[in-house]
């Protein structure tokens, strides 16, 4: 098996911001919780096909903990719209101001333009697939798809 002592290193350093991260997708804090239990476990089990050629290990750390929510979230309806807001109320604004002033991932937001700035938080912190975003903001799949594309790569230009 792997290495316990890593992955308790792991978890001690980054399980905290990773329940935040599920958070923001799933809203209640026990999902949030799930997710990360749920990521730990099959970063546990998938560890040997990391491949660091393809990206960095936090970054698969974090990609695994935002599936599991979205998975979570889309897969086991456990989340209710009309508790907490539909989809509609979503205000990608309001995400951006709740990231620390001093935060260079909320100064690279800023910098993008509308619309590809709104289709990235709604994808990456709400986890709207892009079916939901195109029917949101009525208008063709293959335009959200161009807009999270360019916003990423802005978004990716900028953080360096």
């Amino acid at each position: 098996m792997g290495d316990r002592s890593a992955l308790q290193m792991i978890y001690d350093s980054e399980a905290a911001r990773m329940v935040g991260v599920a958070r923001r997708i799933l809203i209640r804090q026990d999902l949030a919780e799930e997710a990360v239990h749920d990521a730990f476990v099959r970063i546990w089990n998938g560890a040997r096909g990391f491949d660091p050629q393809r990206g960095s290990a936090i970054g698969w750390l974090y990609a695994i903990v935002r599936n599991r929510a979205l998975t979570i979230y889309r897969g086991e309806h456990r989340y209710d719209h009309d508790e907490h807001g539909g989809l509609q109320d979503i205000a990608p604004d309001d995400s951006i101001a709740r990231l620390p002033e001093t935060s260079a991932l909320r100064r690279c937001l800023e910098r993008i333009e509308r619309p590809r700035r709104d289709v990235v938080v709604l994808a990456y912190v709400h986890g709207m697939s892009h079916g939901e975003m195109a029917g949101r903001l009525k208008v063709p799949l293959g335009t959200v798809k161009s807009w999270v594309r360019r916003g990423l790569m802005s978004l990716q230009e900028c953080m360096g």
